[in-house]
């Protein structure tokens, strides 16, 4: 009796797996038919394939994707570039459960405008070659059919990538081409995200040694304005006996002066239009600080109306793997991250070079517990419920160090879970030390934030903005592990929700434009907080934050 009843179970859940495939199978064809890019179709399989192992009819990760649009993030992305020059461009929608926010219309309809900007004065038309021409000669011209601004590529990738988006969104704001310094392999990451243009400063540029500019440089804006070679008249116009300067090194780094930071005045700004080409060095996230120009804010609050989701729609417009590192994030994602029905990305960044930290794998164990983000284990010996699959999770660590790796996944080895969920931990590599501008290293480590970016849930350590670029595209808030006062110590709570997606700024000008005084944006303006990471620095938020 008891075998026939166990018989007639298996035959009812070889059913269900039968109908779900052919259920997968239907859903699959409809949309090869109706045109839908399949160009990953392994995701999708590998997903159904997961759920009618555990028995499930459950189809709902086909819903989000369902749409040919979604491809393209809500009109964010514009169709028709070849596809086959950049994978992750119109496939890298169908890895993500979380599609994300909606751009605004205006935003779509903007981002059309600058791309044919790009394409009238980039890189390759008469209108770059004039401008080039005039920088030689060192004279600005008085009404200069394009301008200019080039960002400078330096420091780790997480900084060179917020760096960008900043400089986009400036260029966006301010009718400017931008140029994107080619070194420490920013040409060697990224696809093109304009269409039949480049957005790669090319060879031969007349300022040679720009990368090296410092706060130190003679023709930088702050010190241009400091020695009056720059004088500024009350409505922010240059005095009109004094020649406008071919160009101006913009320095907005960790050590940016005063008179540097007087970029984020609005009449500064009216005198910086007048001024064909800028040169642009920053480690950092300066779109809070935009958001304090006067002159900015009304097309911002159009751009943005989530003024939580700026970078999430700057990241996901501009920063697509190109086919090397493409290959390497969608292998390890359909080898070891498909199959699971959560995903839980954990980014630990072990500042200085310290040594392998017990107190913050206590941290982070903790965090994850506490955020009912991973489950407890057992001790040898308590009962134990059946393992399930069908709330597996799968655990992706990046970490320059694999120490914090091998002691997660020992633990789910070694015991079991307390709510009988399958746990796996996985990382792709180990380099043990940053390095900057190698090849390998910076593929890997652009894979790695893409990887992360794609799980369910995201625990990131505090002001890495190697985290800060994995949560925005995400489009997640992650839990942030905060930075102990004393390293031998746990901190209590051992981690916080961030009220907002958005990367911190972590230099922040602290000047008021029109007091000429110390001020606190925070105070004034009801989207931007102080960071929960780096309580100096400043972040967008939402409406209801």
């Amino acid at each position: 009796m008891e075998a026939k009843k166990i018989e007639e179970l298996t035959d009812a859940k070889r059913g269900s797996w039968a109908v779900s495939g052919v259920l997968a199978v239907v859903v699959l064809a409809v949309l090869i038919l109706s045109g839908r890019n399949v160009g990953a179709p392994v995701v999708w399989v590998q997903t159904a394939a997961a759920s009618f192992r555990q028995g499930s009819n459950d189809l709902s990760f086909l819903h989000p994707r369902a749409a040919h649009g979604d491809r393209l993030y809500g009109g964010l992305l514009v169709d028709g570039f070849n596809e086959e020059s950049c994978h992750s461009r119109y496939q890298s929608a169908m890895y993500r459960r979380n599609l994300g926010r909606r751009p605004s219309p205006y935003l779509i309809s903007k981002l059309r405008r600058h791309e044919a900007l790009q394409r009238r004065c980039g890189p390759g038309t008469a209108a770059y070659s004039d401008a080039l021409e005039q920088l030689r000669s060192g004279k600005s011209a008085a009404s200069p059919e394009c301008a200019y601004v080039v960002s400078i590529s330096y420091r780790g990738i997480g900084n060179r990538i917020l760096a960008a988006a900043s400089a986009f969104l400036y260029a966006v704001l301010t009718d400017r081409v931008l140029l994107i310094d080619p070194s420490n392999e920013m040409d060697d990451l990224f696809c093109e995200p304009f269409p039949n243009t480049t957005w790669l400063l090319p060879p031969g540029f007349p300022l040679a040694d720009y990368t090296n500019f410092s706060v130190d440089t003679a023709a930088s804006y702050g010190n241009m304005v400091r020695n009056k070679v720059i004088i500024r008249s009350d409505d922010g116009v240059a005095a009109a006996d004094v020649p406008t300067p071919a160009f101006a090194y913009v320095h907005l780094n960790y050590d940016a002066t005063i008179e540097d930071n007087s970029f984020f005045c609005g009449g500064d700004q009216r005198l910086l239009r007048c001024i064909q080409w800028l040169v642009m060095r920053t480690d950092s996230y300066i779109v809070p600080g935009l958001f304090l120009v006067p002159e900015f804010q009304e097309e911002l609050d159009m751009l943005f109306p989530e003024r939580d989701a700026v970078f999430h729609h700057l990241g996901r417009y501009l920063f697509h793997p190109n086919n090397h590192v493409w290959g390497l994030v969608t292998r390890y994602y359909d080898t070891y991250l498909a199959s699971a029905r959560q995903r839980v990305g954990i980014q630990v960044r072990v500042f200085g070079g310290l040594p392998d930290s017990p107190e913050l794998l206590e941290q982070i164990t903790t965090c994850t517990h506490k955020a009912g983000l991973l489950p407890q284990v057992l001790a040898a010996g308590e009962p134990t419920l059946p393992a399930s699959r069908a709330k597996s999770k799968a655990v992706l660590v990046t970490s320059l160090k694999s120490w914090y790796y091998e002691k997660l996944k020992s633990m789910y080895w070694e015991h079991a879970t307390a709510t009988g969920e399958v746990v796996s931990v996985h990382q792709p590599s180990h380099e043990e030390y940053q390095r900057s501008g190698a090849r390998s290293h910076e593929h890997k480590a652009w894979a790695e934030i893409y990887l992360l970016s794609l799980t369910d849930v995201l625990v990131t350590s505090g002001r890495s903005t190697f985290g800060y670029v994995a949560q925005g595209l995400a489009g997640v808030r992650p839990w942030v592990l905060y930075k102990p006062a004393n390293s031998s110590a746990v901190p209590d709570p051992p981690c916080g929700r961030d009220v907002s997606m958005e990367p911190c700024f972590h230099k922040p000008p602290g000047h008021d434009c029109r007091l000429k005084q110390w001020a606190d944006p925070s105070k004034d303006v009801p989207y931007i907080q102080h960071c929960d990471d780096a309580i100096w620095g400043l972040k967008l938020v939402g409406q209801n934050t």
